[in-house]
């Protein structure tokens, strides 16, 4: 007599930037269960996995029933595709044979994560698969609290952005924002360290590596990184004092930079 098997739940496990410490109660108590199948990325095969290394450094053990999921690094949208599928195709398995999935995320899997791309091509092909995402940590909540360097106060604002988006959006956006968050600083460092020295925030910036992990790097004099090889896994925090801000106008500001001011 056969019988229908409810399906597994896949879930996004936010693990924080680095620091076993910053692992949510939720996703500890996902990382305990016997029956739930880990899953991780890396960027080619045989690669390390960042996420599953920070789940490594708080004393668990890589359980036998586990699987890297490859995420290359490439821009290419069909060759994403395809590996996007292959993976969804590979959690799939176990999760239709009633198997909850465990992904395992460095930081927060809502904040520009693979679990994103994985979630919806799961759903895509199985709309029937439940789907939770664990919130986290974040890389650059981690950064500022470890730099003590608010991210906002009173009413500032902060813009959080990979630093591909480039130079001329970067410096776009100092007109409009008390706070820049750049990710993934690596291509365009030395680029982003001549913006900031000629618009004078160089004291105002600080710089850090795979915050909270034991490989944790920071950098306050900047220039020391010109011409460096960064990690990946590195962000700029940027304080912006000298913002030209809108007068008040009924408890709000008024516009005030170029990018946002309207011409007759």
């Amino acid at each position: 007599m056969m019988t229908n098997v409810s399906p597994g739940r896949l879930y996004g496990a936010s693990l924080g930037p680095g620091d076993p410490g910053l692992i949510t109660r939720r996703s500890w108590a996902l990382l305990q269960r016997p029956d739930v199948y880990w899953t991780y990325p890396i960027r080619r095969k045989g690669a390390n996995s960042y996420a599953l290394q920070i789940a490594l450094n708080a004393g668990l053990t890589l359980p036998a029933d586990h699987s890297p999921l490859i995420f290359p690094m490439t821009h290419d949208t069909e060759i994403l595709a395809a590996y996007w599928l292959r993976a969804a195709e590979t959690v799939l398995i176990r999760l239709r044979a009633g198997q909850d999935v465990l992904f395992l995320v460095e930081g927060d899997a809502s904040t520009y994560s693979t679990f994103g791309h994985l979630a919806r091509t799961v759903r895509a092909l199985d709309a029937g698969i439940a789907i939770e995402t664990i919130p986290g940590v974040p890389s650059f909540t981690a950064a500022a609290a470890r730099l003590a360097m608010p991210l906002a106060d009173t009413d500032e604002t902060v813009a959080i952005i990979p630093a591909s988006y480039g130079i001329a959006m970067i410096e776009r956006l100092l007109n409009d924002f008390d706070t820049l968050v750049l990710l993934k600083v690596k291509p365009l460092l030395d680029d982003i360290l001549d913006l900031l020295e000629r618009r004078g925030l160089l004291t105002h910036a600080a710089f850090i590596e795979k915050a909270g992990s034991p490989e944790e790097r920071i950098e306050r004099d900047l220039l020391k990184l010109r011409g460096q090889k960064v990690n990946y896994l590195s962000l700029l925090l940027v304080r912006n004092p000298n913002r030209q801000r809108g007068e008040m106008l009924r408890g709000c500001r008024k516009k005030s930079s170029l990018s946002t001011t309207e011409t007759p």
